[in-house]
C-alpha cells in the first residue's frame, strides 16, 4: 500500500501552483504587463543601485575615499548603465533583428504594432526613468542639471504613452537605442573620479564614446526621420499625442544630442592633444 506524501510537500506544491497561476494570470497577462513591468523597473533600479554600492565597497578600494555626493553619483551611474545595456539590446533586436516592424508583414500598420516583449521592455524603462528622475530631484543638482531633468521628463512621457497606447513603439525603440552610449559616458566619469584621466583607457573610452554617439544619437536620428518620411501615410493616421511623440520628442532630444556631441568632440580633442604632449 502506497504511503501518502507528507503534508508539507502537498502544501509546498499548492503554493507553487498558486504562484504559477499568479504569474500567468496576472503578472504576464497582456493587460497587466505595463503596470507590472513599470513596478519591476522601479524595483530593479533600486536593487541595482544598492548592489553597485555593495560591490563597489568590497571590490574597489577607492570607493570609501569618495565623498558622499560622489558615492551617490557612482551608484546612480551603475544603475543607469545596467538599464542602458538592457533597453538598447532589446530595442536593437526589435528594430533591426526581429521582423516585428518589417514592411513585409501583413498584420497592420507599422506604427500600431506592439508585442508583450516590447511593452514589457518599455515598462521597465519607464520604471527606471521615474526612479532616476526622483533621485535627480532628491539630490539636485548632483545627478544632473535642468537639461537632464528635461531629458528624463520627456522620456517618461513619451515612453509611457507608447507603452500604454501601443502606438509608435518602433520610433520609441529607435530613440532608446541611443541609451547604448550611456555606459561609455558613465565610464568616462568613473575614470575621471578614480584619477585615471590620463590613462590609455580614458582615451580609448572617449574615442568609443565619440563613435557611438555619432552612430546612435546622430545618424540613427536622421534614419528615424527618414523612416517617418517614407511611412508618412501611416504616421499621419496617429492621434495628436502620437504625432507629438514621433516629431516633437525626437526633435528635442536630437537638438540636445547635437549640443552634447559638440562637447564630446571638444573633450576628445583636448584628451588627444594632451596624450600627444605626454608621448
Amino acid at each position: 500500500m502506497m504511503q501518502a506524501p507528507p503534508r508539507s510537500i502537498m502544501t509546498l506544491d499548492a503554493y507553487q501552483y498558486k504562484a504559477k497561476l499568479l504569474v500567468k494570470d496576472y503578472l504576464l497577462a497582456d493587460s497587466y504587463i505595463p503596470y507590472t513591468s513599470l513596478l519591476g523597473g522601479i524595483f530593479i533600479s533600486k536593487m541595482v543601485y544598492d548592489l553597485t554600492e555593495l560591490l563597489s565597497s568590497y571590490y574597489y578600494i577607492g570607493y570609501s575615499s569618495l565623498t558622499k555626493t560622489q558615492r551617490i553619483e557612482w551608484n546612480n551611474r551603475g544603475m543607469s548603465s545596467v538599464h542602458a545595456i538592457f533597453i538598447s539590446a532589446i530595442s536593437i533586436y526589435l528594430v533591426f533583428i526581429s521582423n516585428m516592424f518589417s514592411d513585409n508583414r501583413p498584420d497592420g500598420l507599422i506604427i500600431s504594432r506592439s508585442s508583450n516583449l516590447s511593452t514589457f521592455a518599455l515598462g521597465v524603462s519607464v520604471g527606471y526613468f521615474i526612479t532616476d528622475l526622483t533621485m535627480m530631484f532628491w539630490a539636485y543638482p548632483i545627478l544632473g542639471g535642468k537639461e537632464y531633468v528635461f531629458h528624463h521628463f520627456l522620456s517618461v512621457v513619451a515612453v509611457s504613452y507608447s507603452m500604454f497606447s501601443g502606438e509608435g513603439q518602433l520610433y520609441t525603440c529607435m530613440v532608446l537605442i541611443s541609451e547604448a552610449t550611456t555606459p561609455a559616458v558613465n565610464l568616462r566619469w568613473i575614470l575621471d573620479t578614480a584619477g585615471m584621466k590620463r590613462s590609455w583607457l580614458y582615451l580609448v573610452n572617449g574615442s568609443i564614446l565619440f563613435l557611438g554617439w555619432l552612430v546612435a544619437r546622430i545618424l540613427l536620428f536622421f534614419y528615424l526621420f527618414y523612416h517617418v518620411y517614407v511611412h508618412y501615410d501611416q504616421v499621419k493616421q496617429m492621434d495628436i499625442y502620437g504625432l507629438l511623440l514621433v516629431f516633437g520628442v525626437p526633435s528635442a532630444l536630437g537638438i540636445m544630442n547635437m549640443i552634447w556631441f559638440a562637447k564630446i568632440l571638444k573633450g576628445l580633442k583636448k584628451t588627444w592633444n594632451s596624450s600627444r604632449r605626454n608621448i
